[in-house]
């Protein structure tokens, strides 16, 4: 049986009447739109295999380029068990790289629209903005950000990054936050691979001296050491480089992450700094800048980025060469040949912890002042108990130190263990807040308090419910609230917080 449609049907038609002698070859030709020389090959093999000559040599043959079945298969169970969140192109290298898998993109596109597993691009902005060319030369203007998001694991991290406007040229780093210590390591970072650079183009955010912090900003000042000019952007499209960039990480390297099985910050930075980059962005998205001349100067020898690239506070110096920083007193011990009472002293606080105090860019040795704790510091009943605890050290008996005292040796013994295990406040003796007559029951509260933790995620009205549910008690929305406030649960936060905490005790 031959299935023809009505441009074969025609066709055959007038090939017939050609056979027959009714139309001339010039006319067949006129008609079907071919060649005189086509007309005569299909009237050849009309006379020889009749209406069959319409039909291609190759109709029901398998082609000899097709690619096997399993292959196709095997390709979408891999892509549905395994790389569901890549994208088509990343899906290609992949494939290529970790699986061997050659597969063309619209081949690999109709395989994965069969199975529903199609990876959509992001809505585009409906506003048209004018293109801003890059910049000539690479150290002319180079762009930072931070980006929040789920990079590895259930936690939100910081994605901090610095790119060159005219190559692309990228360097990042992972933090818990977008925090001023993060953006000085990067900075830092790309400054001794690359050298300085002229301008730094970044949002408004206080970090970097914008609107809330522009008379304090550790940024703004480290970049004024450095010579390097903050140019602010009235938008988020306005430094579009490292805006793109995080979509094509956020695109690209959170599938990574997530195929290598990393969850920790420290091997996230490993595989982004020595796998990613070096792999995949300098090698496909990095460009040459149109000058060849490139902007980047060397860091002068005068120039120490270990002084600059740290947060700097600045303390008064007391008549006794001490001042005090984070409610403690310090001692300077450096020798010195001349006094520098009411000069200002300089903390430098490092990036790893800790701080060291400078003068005249000279660093001082300091020392923590330890003063001796008043009498009445924690009051006249605690302070007895602290010195008939002294007195037994002292003695070395403790019947003979009970004795003197005027008190059991069960109070000294159990008074010492509470001493070192959570302090002198544990030896006041405290006195219960007298309970209101109008609060309800504590086994009522228990209950709530059990329930609320038991389904953190419901408000106080579903708890209300549950608990007439389950108890047969009334409970009123706002006694819920009260208790809640009294406990520290009153955000849905600090409810899964203490759930979780509860669930993870043994």
């Amino acid at each position: 049986m031959i299935v023809m449609n009505s441009q074969s049907q025609l066709t055959v038609d007038v090939i017939a009447k050609v056979a027959e002698g009714k139309i001339s070859i010039l006319n067949a030709s006129k008609l079907l739109n071919k060649s005189s020389r086509t007309i005569e090959r299909y009237l050849s093999r009309y006379k020889k295999d009749g209406v069959r000559f319409v039909v291609h040599g190759n109709t029901g043959k398998t082609p000899t380029n097709k690619i096997p079945d399993s292959l196709k298969r095997q390709v979408q169970s891999l892509i549905k068990e395994k790389y569901y969140d890549f994208n088509l192109l990343h899906l290609i290298d992949i494939l290529r790289v970790r699986e061997g898998i050659q597969v063309k993109r619209e081949t690999l596109r109709s395989w994965a629209h069969a199975i529903h597993h199609v990876k959509r691009a992001k809505h585009r902005r409906s506003k048209v903005r004018r293109r801003r060319e890059r910049m000539e030369s690479s150290g002319l203007m180079l762009q930072m950000d931070g980006s929040p998001h789920l990079w590895y694991g259930d936690k939100k991290s910081c994605l901090i990054a610095i790119i060159d406007d005219a190559t692309s040229d990228i360097h990042a780093e992972f933090f818990p936050s977008e925090t001023t210590e993060g953006c000085m390591k990067v900075m830092k970072a790309y400054i001794e691979k690359r050298g300085l650079f002229k301008t730094l183009y970044v949002d408004r955010a206080g970090i970097f001296g914008g609107p809330k912090r522009c008379n304090f900003s550790q940024m703004q000042r480290a970049c004024e050491e450095l010579g390097i000019e903050i140019i602010f952007a009235n938008s988020p499209q306005g430094k579009g480089r490292v805006e793109r960039a995080f979509d094509t990480f956020q695109d690209r390297l959170v599938p990574e992450l997530r195929i290598a099985e990393i969850t920790d910050m420290d091997s996230a930075n490993h595989y982004l700094q020595n796998t990613f980059i070096p792999d995949y962005w300098l090698k496909q998205l990095t460009v040459h800048a149109k000058n060849i001349h490139s902007e980047f100067k060397p860091v002068p020898a005068y120039i120490n980025l270990d002084a600059i690239c740290v947060q700097k506070e600045y303390r008064k110096i007391r008549r006794d060469h001490t001042f005090s920083y984070n409610n403690t007193m310090y001692i300077i011990d450096s020798p010195l040949r001349h006094s520098i009472v009411n000069q200002k002293v300089e903390i430098r606080k490092q990036l790893g912890g800790g701080f060291a105090a400078y003068f005249a860019d000279r660093k001082l040795t300091i020392a923590e002042i330890k003063e001796p704790c008043k009498l009445t510091e924690y009051g006249e009943e605690v302070q007895k108990k602290i010195d008939a605890i002294d007195l037994a050290e002292e003695l070395g008996n403790l019947s003979e130190a009970a004795r003197i005292s005027g008190c059991s040796r069960e109070s000294i013994y159990n008074n010492r263990r509470l001493l070192e295990t959570q302090g002198p406040l544990a030896l006041k003796r405290m006195y219960g807040i007298p309970r209101h007559t109008n609060r309800i029951d504590q086994d009522v509260e228990d209950k709530v308090i059990e329930l609320t933790l038991e389904k953190p995620h419901l408000t106080q009205i579903p708890i209300s419910s549950e608990m007439m549910k389950r108890h047969n008690i009334s409970i009123s929305h706002s006694t819920i609230r009260n208790i809640w406030v009294r406990e520290k649960l009153n955000t849905k936060v600090l409810r899964i917080e203490r759930s979780e905490a509860l669930a993870k005790t043994p």
